[in-house]
């Protein structure tokens, strides 16, 4: 935890904001003292949700979907109901339609040995749907204890503030950054009959692009607007950089069209294959960015991993967004070492 001068303790009371110094920081500066939760801490976090008598309401962030799920949660929620919530509908087209989404979210829970009881679309970060949100928790809790959990830099914070001020009036109660592992403690939510909604800490997953990239890269990548999808039509032997971050290898198939579904801001670089790598090497930093010039040498390899793609699917660049692509081909995705890439059912 942070602490806070004393000559600070003052001026916040008769401000009625006093911040430890480490979340004045991240509040006013988007910097961040590192803090890390143990492994036997998470365990213990996840002893007590299967040990609870509750409604669990699992937050994932519906534009990084993979890079969301908590490894093994289905074995800690116990017989505890699981309410899904896609928090930043917003990002995605509009032309999506949400019954759709909804449908595809609860197939992508299942094949994670989850059963979700309902699933829920919201944006917390533009109050969208978090009524029906509270109405669909009160359906589901039966008086029961709610506990929220997701991982990292879904949004989780930002939600419950939106939770703590249509119950209590109190505006951002809880600090929020982009950085990952910055909400330290649980936070109790009271609720009408005695019982509490808790918000816990967020777990960390090892495979986000978050972990990779500094703050001011991650504002580049990570989505604040509707995504508009760009497509690409592509002949064999192709290549498609996202930025310096990632990269896209068309290495077998007829000529066809990809869609890219990545932030509007992050620039899409196509190239031959054959000239692929020497042209990674050369333009890394410049052309292709994130990461700048100052920071290329420190950015983790690329590593590449291929896909026989036999139906319609996404590639995901997990943390960074995904490709559509079409059955029938044979790619490469080229992630930075400890980040993943997967194949999944295409979300549009």
């Amino acid at each position: 935890m942070g602490y806070t001068p004393a000559s600070a303790v003052k001026k916040g009371l008769d401000s009625d904001e006093l911040y430890c110094q480490r979340c004045f920081r991240l509040r006013h500066y988007n910097e961040i003292a590192p803090v890390s939760l143990t492994d036997d801490d998470f365990l213990r976090l996840l002893g007590q949700i299967r040990d609870a008598n509750a409604l669990i309401v699992y937050v994932i962030d519906i534009f990084d979907f993979n890079g969301s799920l908590i490894p093994g949660l289905h074995r800690f929620v116990g017989d505890n109901p699981v309410l899904l919530v896609g928090n930043k509908e917003d990002l995605l087209p509009r032309s999506l339609r949400r019954p759709k989404l909804r449908d595809w979210m609860r197939q992508q829970a299942n094949q994670a040995g989850l059963r979700p009881i309902d699933t829920v679309l919201v944006s917390a970060k533009k109050n969208h749907q978090i009524d029906n949100l509270l109405d669909t928790i009160e359906k589901y809790r039966h008086g029961q204890d709610v506990y929220v959990v997701g991982v990292t830099n879904v949004g989780k914070s930002t939600l419950i503030n939106q939770i703590i001020k249509q119950r209590t009036g109190v505006k951002d109660l809880i600090t929020t950054s982009r950085f990952p592992g910055t909400t330290l403690d649980e936070i109790e939510i009271p609720l009408d009959d005695g019982h509490r909604l808790v918000d816990t800490p967020g777990i960390i997953h090892p495979h986000q692009m978050a972990h990779v990239l500094p703050a001011k890269d991650l504002k580049i990548v990570a989505p604040q607007k509707e995504i508009k999808p760009r497509t690409y039509q592509l002949d064999a032997g192709q290549t498609v950089f996202i930025g310096g971050v990632a990269r896209f290898d068309y290495e077998k198939g007829p000529h066809a069209g990809f869609v890219t579904y990545f932030d509007n801001n992050l620039t899409l670089h196509r190239t031959k294959l054959t000239n692929a790598d020497a042209f990674y090497k050369k333009h890394l930093g410049d052309l292709l960015t994130p990461p700048t010039v100052d920071e290329k040498d420190q950015f983790p390899p690329l590593e590449r991993e291929e896909f026989r793609v036999n139906k319609k699917s996404d590639i995901v660049f997990e943390g960074l967004g995904w490709i559509t692509v079409p059955a029938g081909t044979t790619v490469a995705a080229w992630v930075p070492k400890g980040v993943a890439a997967l194949v999944r059912k295409a979300m549009i």
